[in-house]
């Protein structure tokens, strides 16, 4: 497993990339450049797509130390009592209800039903996490071509490709858009893409 990434923040001065990384780095940058750049600035969450509203008044720790927080680390669940099961692998007996011929069926498999029942439940987590990382990357990148682009010639076009999972057709659809725009939206979509290499039979 792959560990998480950092979260990053783009923000754009019109069609033109200013800044891409840790928030702190993009709001000081976006600082230095305000007094510049006479087109509206867009500050985005990469992950979601959606924008920030930044207090960006004052020195640069006045801004970083206004910034908002990384939501805190879930508290650790207190350890339950051990009982059956084999506790130094984590692994812990519950009841499970299920008809005979399902029973029959766990028992069949290799390994019996505690093995079968922990492979099924395992695929099922990474198929619906597969699904949940591609709707969220698609989601993304369609809140921030929505922002910039939105007006753009091809625009509901390119959105049926994105949702769809065609990246050839929505990079051709996007090519005429402003350089920074239309580079910073495929790389966002490229998450679309790796996920739906991962899962052939994704749902759009």
């Amino acid at each position: 497993m792959s560990e998480a990434l950092s979260p990053t923040f783009t923000a754009f001065a019109g069609d033109r990339l200013l800044a891409t990384g840790p928030l702190a780095e993009v709001a000081i940058a976006v600082k230095i450049a305000s007094g510049n750049v006479a087109d509206p600035v867009l500050i985005f969450d990469d992950a979601t797509g959606h924008s920030l509203d930044l207090d960006l008044r004052g020195s640069h720790r006045d801004i970083v130390a206004r910034l908002p927080q990384p939501p805190a680390a879930a508290p650790v669940a207190p350890a339950e009592p051990r009982g059956r099961g084999r506790p130094k692998l984590g692994v812990v007996a519950r009841e499970v209800t299920l008809l005979p011929r399902h029973w029959e069926w766990l028992n069949a498999r290799p390994g019996g039903a505690s093995v079968a029942l922990r492979k099924l439940v395992e695929d099922a987590r990474r198929a619906g996490g597969d699904r949940d990382r591609l709707r969220a990357a698609r989601d993304a990148a369609y809140h921030v071509m929505s922002a910039m682009a939105g007006d753009r010639p091809g625009f509901e076009e390119a959105s049926r490709a994105l949702f769809a999972g065609d990246a050839p057709r929505f990079a051709d659809l996007i090519e005429s858009w402003p350089a920074d725009i239309r580079d910073h939206l495929r790389r966002m979509a490229a998450r679309a893409w790796v996920s739906n290499a991962a899962t052939p039979a994704a749902a759009g």
